[in-house]
Formats: C-alpha cells, sequence, structure tokens
C-alpha cells in the first residue's frame, strides 16, 4: 500500500482503505453494467439477438421503472433500464464502448455480422494487425460496442 494526496489514504487493489482501517482490501469484479434505454423491448430483442443474451430476471418493475438484467452463457450481466415518465434518453459523449473479448479473429467478423444483422450500425469494420482483431459497432439507441480479439 501507498499514501497518496499527503492524507494518509492507502491504495490497494482498486480500494481506497482510510489509515488506521487495518483490513485487508477485497478484489473487486465487475458487478454488472447498465444502460438507460428509450425502447426497452427493442433493446432487449437486439442484445439477445446480435450477442444471445438471455433475460435472467426483472429486477424492478414500478410505476417509475422497469429494469430487467440479460447475462450471457460467459456469465456478463447487462441490465437495460426504462423510465416510464417519457423523458429522452441520449447517450453521451462520456461514454466509452461495451466490449466482447472474443476467442478468435473469426469470431469478430462473426459477432460484427450477428450485430449488424439485428440492427445495429458500423462504425469501423472488422479490421487489424498482428493478430488483433477489432470492429465497433452501435446498438440501436447509439451505445457503442467494440468486438475485439487480442493475439
Amino acid at each position: 500500500m501507498r499514501k497518496a494526496f499527503g492524507v494518509g489514504v492507502a491504495v490497494a487493489a482498486g480500494l481506497a482503505i482510510t489509515a488506521g482501517a487495518a483490513r485487508a482490501a477485497e478484489p473487486l469484479s465487475l458487478g454488472f453494467l447498465k444502460f438507460n434505454v428509450a425502447d426497452q423491448p427493442k433493446m432487449l430483442d437486439f442484445y439477445e439477438k446480435a450477442f444471445g443474451f438471455t433475460v435472467q430476471k426483472v429486477a424492478v418493475d414500478n410505476a417509475q421503472q422497469k429494469e430487467v438484467i440479460l447475462t450471457n452463457p460467459k456469465g456478463m450481466d447487462l441490465a437495460l433500464l426504462y423510465h416510464k415518465d417519457g423523458r429522452k434518453i441520449a447517450v453521451g459523449s462520456a461514454e466509452g464502448p461495451i466490449g466482447f473479448y472474443l476467442k478468435d479473429a473469426k469470431a469478430v467478423d462473426d459477432a460484427y455480422a450477428s450485430a449488424l444483422a439485428a440492427g445495429a450500425t458500423s462504425k469501423s469494420k472488422p479490421g487489424g494487425a498482428g493478430g488483433l482483431r477489432v470492429a465497433t459497432v452501435t446498438d440501436p439507441e447509439g451505445h457503442e460496442i467494440e468486438l475485439l480479439h487480442l493475439p
């Protein structure tokens, strides 16, 4: 652990621990990714068709919102949150892409084709060099998706 900012805060394994709070840092794992969506049925259909996600559960369904949790065979969870008040949803410039690691270069091409067939828009066709293969698409509401194979 190391001191940061001169105020006795130590950082280890991505967790901030205040000085004097002697406890082991627990490793973190990404639990889920959540998108606010304007057309939840359309987005559910897209992620199911394009990438094989299935509905795991409806986490919230009340007068204000409905949140559906999707999962894929590798255990990644994607929550799609719909606000029932009719608010406009816009993808922001500070958002980065959701990224999918793929087993080989051909899998990038296949996922790219599947995403386009399900309604995605191409941002960059599959390409790369030295074993790297990457393509980028946007889902029907503009969320960027990076498809990547690293050598």
